[in-house]
């Protein structure tokens, strides 16, 4: 899984920092994974199935790259995957916790398991990841964490309650990490997409087409019609704004909730 060096990604910003992407086999975890590549970044690209997460990583510039096939919401098996890129790719400079699910009921409808199991993948999973990445962050002296949340943790959407109980709960836990870690050289900070052209949007769209009878381009269209632009967020606009967070001149930007959504939520 190597390609040919590139001298300019080898003196980038990123060169000699291990970065770790969960849910990386595609959408806003592939993106993020090729945008910290390109900036010099060591990637191990973590998620439940090997076949995307082998296409991804064969996509990515430079060498050395690799894989890691778990379940984030498996403490066990997210300590031994975590371990294992270590030991083969250095300890873990870069985490993106990315890897997250949605589901939709109205709240009535909302049981026990669909709650739990949003939760257990959107919050719990961040959870895990965080604490098997931070000690070697701690350790080094420095260290960025950007998790994944969506516009869902800065405001309220029917039908997703559970969904969005979670995400506001990874940028509850985003605010209280970064405080612990700020004297110690790690960032931490949460990316808040909007409606992302990702295949994580086609429940929103297939909820919205048995609900109203229109079509797929027509549901794709009112979600895009909630951002202010007019458009969806692309997974790149997301994996530009991780890419920065990143940087080792980014080190002010700490415990931050940043939208990237054309404006449909404003912070401030």
């Amino acid at each position: 899984m190597t390609t040919t060096p590139d001298p300019n990604r080898e003196n980038g910003p990123l060169a000699g920092r291990h970065a770790l992407v969960t849910g990386a086999g595609s959408g806003i975890g592939r993106a993020c994974a090729m945008e910290l590549a390109r900036l010099g970044a060591t990637l191990t690209l973590l998620g439940r199935r090997g076949a995307p997460l082998e296409a991804a990583c064969a996509g990515l510039p430079g060498e050395g790259h690799g894989l890691a096939v778990a379940d984030i919401t498996d403490f066990a098996a997210v300590r031994a995957a975590f371990d294992g890129a270590a030991a083969a790719r250095g300890p873990i400079a870069i985490l993106v916790n990315n890897a997250g699910a949605a589901k939709s009921a109205p709240f009535g409808r909302t049981d026990p398991e669909l709650w739990s199991e949003m939760l257990a993948v959107n919050l719990t999973g961040t959870y895990h990841c965080t604490r098997a990445a931070l000690a070697a962050m701690q350790a080094a002296g420095w260290g960025r964490i950007v998790n994944i949340s969506s516009t869902a943790g800065l405001t309220g959407y029917a039908y997703v309650a559970a969904y969005c109980a979670a995400k506001h709960g990874v940028i509850g836990l985003t605010h209280a990490l970064a405080l612990e870690v700020a004297k110690q050289g790690i960032t931490v900070n949460a990316v808040c997409p909007g409606y992302t052209d990702t295949p994580l949007i086609e429940g929103a769209v297939d909820n919205i087409v048995a609900k109203t009878g229109r079509s797929t381009d027509d549901a794709k269209a009112a979600l895009a019609a909630r951002n202010p632009q007019g458009r969806l967020v692309q997974p790149e606009d997301v994996a530009a704004t991780v890419g920065w967070l990143c940087l080792p001149t980014s080190d002010a930007i700490h415990g931050q909730s940043i939208a990237v959504a054309g404006g449909e939520v404003m912070c401030g």
